[in-house]
Formats: structure tokens, C-alpha cells, sequence
């Protein structure tokens, strides 16, 4: 199967996005922390972070982060929740693989418009963001801009591996009309989609939960709304687009079975007649080799006895070719 490969970077503990001069710089030092002010930081990007690097953002912050149990509970106060001064957002990323997809939980928390993301794998939508921020910092003045940044390039990856399972769908679907290699592996491999399209809905519906709990929240800046309508019309079209991707592989999966069931029923009934073929002439020689009188077997006669046996085998069996011929079942 198809699938979109990540963004391989070397591993960075911690990468600090901050204000200097007019621009962006980053840096990949904790020491940073003790000598720059809330307002000069606009995202930490934590990946694996250990103890230490977790303690000293957190006291940066006067907060505290998530934890990996945290990131990955499904309830929906979990999900998103917002105090006096933090917001806290745990989300899952899809990781598409050779022929599997999987999920990774991701949590962000912003605090007075920074910013911080805690993962422990590497994330295209996350690379793709600090190379913009680096193009065009101006687009991302605040935390909450890089959060919404971040959702839209996911929903846009999310969008690229729809059209490239609606691709997969095509291909097995030309397939099927062929007749071209259905059977129970191929089957398989159609659930296999079916799985990966499941997490596909199951990751969009995630960031959709998001995206309306942001658009409730007054804490958000009123300039973010626009692109957050904009991304949940995009979101809406994805789902249906996944239903739509459900549908055909419901229908594939049911031509898929009735084709390997037609198979398999042409397979028994040759079996079928092969055993009722066979039948005629196995109780002529069972009735003439049982260890009794029988006519046809007088002394002096073997050989006759023997051709008329095999005429009658012979008859027995063209009896039941036309039996089958006559009821169309050859």
C-alpha cells in the first residue's frame, strides 16, 4: 500500500522559538529559559523530553505538562480543558506505515501565547511549521498561531492520504472487474484499508473536536476564526470523502466475498461430480466383488463377465453426464 513518509530530521531534545531583533531565532539550550522573559518565547517544541527539560519548562511556565498517560486518555475533558491562564490540548497524529497506519498522542499546552508541544516521534506537520516560521515569522506571532498552523498542515496530510487510499480503491476496484487475483489474500488487503480509513476518520473527527472547542473558547485572538472556519469546512469535506471511501469498500468487500464464494461453489460442485460420476460403476464393482453367488459370474464366462461389468460402468457413468447436462449443471 501507498503511504506519505515523514520528514526525517536528526533528533533534537528541545528546540526554543523566540523573538530577537525583529525575527525568529531558535536555539537548544534549557539555559536559555533563565535569561529570556514570556514574551520574548513563542514555542517550545519538547521531543522525548527528559526529566530536567520537562521541570525547567515547567518552571519557565510556572505550570505543569502533560503526561504521556494524560496525551493518550480518550475523554473529552482530557481532550481540551482551559484554566485561568493555560490551555491544554492532547491530539492524536496519524503515523501512515508500508501497509498500516498508527496513531501517536501529541499534547500542546499554551500559556499567555506560548506555546508548548510535547511529542516523542518525528512529525512532518511539525517540521513543515518551523521551516515557514523561519520563511515567514510574521505568520506566526503567537502560540496560538503556530497551534492553528500545525492542525492546518496535519489536516492538509490528512487530505493527501484520503486521495491516495481513494487511489488504492480504484486500483483494487479495477481489480475486482478484471477478476484479476481475488481471493482471500486480497481480501485481507481491503481490510487492511478499511483500517487505515478508519483511522484516517478517527484522526480528522479528533481534530475537528479541537477545532470546535477552540471556536468556543474567548481566549484564542479573534484573528485565528477565519482560518479555523475554513478548516473546519475542510475537515467536513474529509469526512465525507472517508464515508464515501467506506462505502466502496463495503461494496468491494461484498463482490469480493460473493466472488470467492462463486469459486468455491464451483469447486464443490466439481467435487460433487466427480463422487456422484464415480458412484455408479464403485457399487457395480463393490455389489460383484462382494463373496457370493452372482449372475453374470458362472464358471467358464470371466472375461465376458468382466467386458459386460465395464459396459455397465460405462453406461452407469454417461447416465449421470446426462443427468447433469439435462439439469445445466455442467
Amino acid at each position: 500500500m501507498s503511504s506519505i513518509n515523514h520528514h526525517q530530521t536528526p533528533k533534537v531534545m528541545i528546540q526554543i522559538f523566540y523573538k530577537d531583533k525583529g525575527k525568529i531565532s531558535i536555539s537548544q539550550s534549557l539555559v536559555l529559559l533563565d535569561e529570556l522573559g514570556m514574551d520574548d518565547v513563542i514555542w517550545i517544541d519538547l521531543f522525548s523530553p527528559d526529566g530536567d527539560e520537562k521541570r525547567a519548562v515547567e518552571t519557565f511556565l510556572d505550570t505543569s505538562l502533560s503526561s504521556r498517560a494524560q496525551a493518550e486518555e480518550i475523554e473529552s475533558s482530557s481532550r481540551y480543558s482551559e484554566t485561568e491562564t493555560t490551555i491544554s490540548v492532547n491530539t492524536n497524529f496519524l503515523i501512515p506505515g508500508p501497509d498500516e497506519y498508527s496513531m501517536e498522542a501529541v499534547s500542546f499546552i499554551l500559556c499567555e501565547g506560548i506555546i508548548v508541544s510535547i511529542r516523542n516521534v518525528q512529525l512532518r506537520s511539525f517540521s513543515d511549521i518551523q521551516r515557514r516560521i523561519q520563511v515567514n515569522s510574521r505568520l506566526y506571532p503567537t502560540g496560538y498561531h503556530v497551534l492553528i498552523g500545525i492542525v492546518e498542515n496535519r489536516i492538509d496530510l490528512d487530505a493527501d492520504m484520503i486521495e491516495l487510499m481513494s487511489k488504492e480503491i480504484d486500483t483494487y476496484s479495477k481489480k475486482v472487474s478484471a477478476g484479476k487475483d481475488v481471493n482471500e489474500e486480497f481480501l485481507l488487503d481491503i481490510n487492511q484499508l478499511q483500517e487505515n480509513t478508519m483511522l484516517v476518520r478517527e484522526n480528522v473527527v479528533d481534530k475537528q473536536r479541537m477545532i470546535s472547542s477552540i471556536m468556543k473558547s474567548d481566549k484564542f485572538p479573534r484573528d485565528i476564526f477565519p482560518k479555523l472556519s475554513v478548516i473546519n469546512k475542510d475537515i467536513v469535506s474529509l469526512l465525507n470523502h472517508t464515508n464515501f471511501s467506506f462505502e466502496r469498500l463495503d461494496y468491494l468487500q461484498n463482490t469480493v466475498v460473493g466472488l470467492i464464494n462463486l469459486e468455491q461453489n464451483r469447486i464443490m460442485k466439481v467435487f460433487t461430480f466427480v463422487s456422484l460420476l464415480l458412484m455408479p460403476p464403485t457399487l457395480i464393482a463393490s455389489i460383484y466383488g462382494m463373496p457370493i453367488r452372482l449372475p453374470m459370474l458362472s464358471d467358464g464366462s470371466g472375461l465376458w463377465n468382466f467386458f459386460i461389468l465395464l459396459v455397465l460402468m460405462i453406461v452407469a457413468i454417461f447416465i449421470v453426464i446426462l443427468v447433469f447436462r439435462k439439469r445445466r449443471m455442467l
